[in-house]
């Protein structure tokens, strides 16, 4: 890239941060392809990978807002870092969240998938669950079909989806937000699912 080219861009960012937003709009039709196609090169899903994009530039525009941009002349490598963060992001929940077996995403639900429980652990797991179906029942219709899908007919989100004729990303944000009210929904019983 050439220095006029570099210091254009700056000088667009500079722009955007006092308030022409039509600064950001030469920006992104300046890059939109390049990073869009680096997206799905990485997702290989026009839906997931215009998600991401969009996200992208959702943190962008939030991070020039609160004028935390200081990569002075390298704004298209700071938009490709941001949007190959995502895609890990992405890898990672989707890759936790099939059976749910891996900690940090949602613990409480990773004793469902722990096949060397004793009698006593096996016990209190069915205990849990009476526990987790009565919470779950609290959850809005659409969350609560995804979750009951999810985890306990192991269903993919694509059959999810299929079923509920939604796309992927709606039954995905479902899940997303069942998670959320669902934590929401804990704390307000102060039930302990763990055993």
């Amino acid at each position: 890239m050439n220095r006029k080219k570099i210091s254009s861009e700056a000088t667009l960012v500079k722009s955007y941060m006092a308030g022409e937003e039509q600064a950001l709009s030469i920006l992104i039709n300046r890059h939109e392809q390049k990073i869009y196609s680096f997206i799905f090169s990485k997702v290989y899903d026009k839906d997931l990978a215009e998600d991401i994009f969009q996200d992208t530039f959702i943190k962008v525009i939030n991070t020039l807002k609160r004028g935390k941009y200081n990569e002075e002349g390298k704004f298209l490598p700071w938009v490709m870092r941001i949007a190959h963060n995502l895609v890990i992001d992405h890898f990672r929940k989707s890759s936790r969240m099939p059976k749910f077996e891996s900690k940090g995403d949602f613990e409480i639900l990773d004793f469902l998938t722990d096949g060397t429980l004793n009698a006593e652990k096996q016990i209190i797991k069915s205990q849990i669950e009476m526990d987790l179906h009565e919470l779950i029942k609290e959850l809005p219709e659409d969350q609560h079909d995804v979750l009951q899908m999810r985890i306990f007919k192991e269903m993919s989100f694509k059959e999810i989806a299929l079923k509920t004729d939604v796309s992927i990303n709606t039954a995905l944000g479902r899940m997303r937000y069942a998670l959320i009210n669902l934590r929401k929904i804990i704390e307000k019983h102060q039930v302990v699912l763990t055993n």
